[in-house]
């Protein structure tokens, strides 16, 4: 099937090749960083070449789904994704990367087929604002993931207690996110408990410290991951468990401690 190139988006990434390669292979996260552009996954293969996915597209309640193939040419220094089945099936989105660095240079053309002369201007646009966006949202993953990584290389944490004042005063500030030796801990008000939880998922290490808590549970914005607050175990299955918080106590003049033994 023939395409027009209808435009190309260039930018340079702050994070290094490696980190955007590792990206380009993580196909899970699209649904739940991305959520205003794919509404669900379902991954049919996947392998050193890259993989091949069922995606739906936003919002969910439309129903359209696409086949989507991502292939990599890693000694090329580029990828393609193609869509095979569902709307907008034949196109071809080409991503060159070049390292720079600690960071990354990109260069997104777009490629569709049925183009009309007089659209490709405000396709190619369109697509160069999906993908502005895409590309901040994958980035800003990148550099979380890549400070989360180095601090996995400090000495573990000493035990300690903090003090955090009264009770009811607390209360009234929760959810609220403290770094407690070295690590970010957010505090929850769980029915008329106060629960202490590590604010990072064991995954990728994503952040947790604005994630909503429903029935007790935290979903983590990268890659939908839930984990029991009270217990840290994951709650669907996966077999991942949060890092251990300290523990909140609570003395008989309601004064609040976190507490790591």
């Amino acid at each position: 099937m023939s395409t027009t190139r209808v435009g190309v988006y260039r930018r340079e990434v702050r994070a290094d090749l490696p980190r955007v390669w590792e990206n380009v292979y993580d196909w899970e996260h699209l649904p739940w960083l991305h959520h205003a552009a794919f509404s669900q996954i379902e991954l049919v293969d996947q392998g050193s070449w890259g993989w091949r996915a069922r995606v739906g597209l936003a919002p969910k309640q439309q129903g359209q789904v696409i086949l989507l193939e991502l292939r990599t040419e890693r000694e090329a220094g580029r990828y393609v994704a193609r869509t095979l089945e569902g709307p907008g099936a034949g196109t071809e989105i080409w991503t060159r990367l070049e390292a720079r660095g600690a960071h990354t240079g990109i260069e997104v053309a777009f490629c569709v087929p049925g183009v009309a002369s007089q659209h490709v201007a405000g396709v190619g646009a369109a697509f160069e604002r999906l993908y502005a966006r895409l590309w901040d949202e994958d980035e800003a993953m990148m550099q979380r993931r890549t400070q989360e990584l180095s601090r996995l290389d400090r000495a573990a944490a000493p035990a300690l207690r903090v003090a955090l004042g009264p009770q009811a005063p607390l209360l009234e500030r929760l959810p609220l996110v403290l770094e407690v030796g070295g690590e970010k801990v957010r505090l929850v008000r769980i029915g008329d408990e106060i629960v202490a939880h590590s604010a990072r998922c064991p995954h990728w290490l994503g952040p947790l410290e604005d994630a909503s808590i429903e029935d007790g549970c935290v979903r983590c914005p990268w890659h939908g991951y839930r984990f029991d607050v009270r217990t840290g175990a994951s709650a669907d299955g996966r077999h991942l468990r949060l890092s251990p918080a300290p523990r909140v106590e609570i003395d008989a003049e309601g004064g609040v401690a976190l507490v790591r033994p």
